[in-house]
């Protein structure tokens, strides 16, 4: 369930990666090509988040309507320039918040997060977790839905100073011995992308200069390399690593 994409690199129009590809994200809302599992219908919401020079803290736009419903913000995407995005598309689960607090990117400071999945039996199946975080920090979770909960495991552990990529393993390794799960997580500061697959495709694209990490490629050109299931991957601008989560 859910489609996502990030990218860094030189600057680019929003609307280069998220509406003009023949299989950009907007497609991807009602035509997914690699999306088998949780429904081929991404139309719960959408989110984008966006870097502007000399601003850390990134910019978001979140809706709680399909990507297609909002022709303003394309619009907007025409002529917004970007040197780091993270963008989502939701397909909501049943019994889960709906509203625009539920649909990524989340954000921490420099930190964009989302999550391509689902957390079987959520919220009980994850209640032992929920009592390793701080108080505070669940009084502070922005939405009632699974997403929301992994990205507290990602900020907290984000927070203590863990890298992006320890990060997510690490969070997808608690949330795998409670439950069955699918955590494709993503996350970027704007300079490197973070990223895992556990039971959900995704592919990336590098060339010196350029990245672009996604759920499943926006065209079909040359360059696309799947990422393996079981596996982190943890790019920038200079390369991409990828590692089993079980070497870890």
């Amino acid at each position: 369930m859910c489609r996502h994409l990030a990218y860094v690199g030189p600057p680019v129009r929003l609307a280069a990666l998220l509406y003009e590809p023949p299989h950009a994200l907007l497609r991807q809302c009602w035509a997914p090509r690699r999306q088998h599992d949780g429904g081929t219908v991404n139309a719960d919401g959408f989110g984008v988040g966006w870097y502007a020079d000399a601003e850390p803290i990134p910019a978001r736009y979140r809706r709680a309507v399909p990507m297609w419903a909002d022709p303003s913000f394309a619009d907007v995407a025409r002529v917004t320039r970007t040197r780091a995005l993270l963008a989502a598309i939701r397909n909501g689960t049943v019994g889960m918040a709906l509203d625009e607090a539920a649909v990524a990117p989340y954000r921490d400071r420099c930190w964009l997060f989302s999550h391509n999945g689902v957390v079987d039996g959520w919220p009980d199946s994850v209640c032992k977790l929920a009592g390793t975080l701080p108080a505070g920090a669940l009084l502070d979770q922005e939405a009632r839905c699974d997403s929301a909960f992994v990205w507290l495991l990602v900020r907290e552990r984000l927070r203590a100073g863990a890298p992006a990529g320890d990060a997510l393993a690490e969070t997808v390794r608690a949330v795998a011995a409670h439950t069955s799960a699918r955590l494709n997580l993503l996350v970027t500061d704007g300079a490197l992308i973070a990223a895992t697959t556990w039971g959900h495709t995704l592919a990336y694209r590098w060339e010196p200069g350029a990245l672009v990490v996604a759920s499943e490629p926006h065209d079909d050109s040359p360059g696309w390399t799947d990422v393996p299931d079981c596996a982190l991957l943890v790019g920038t601008t200079d390369g991409v690593l990828i590692t089993p989560l079980e070497d870890m």
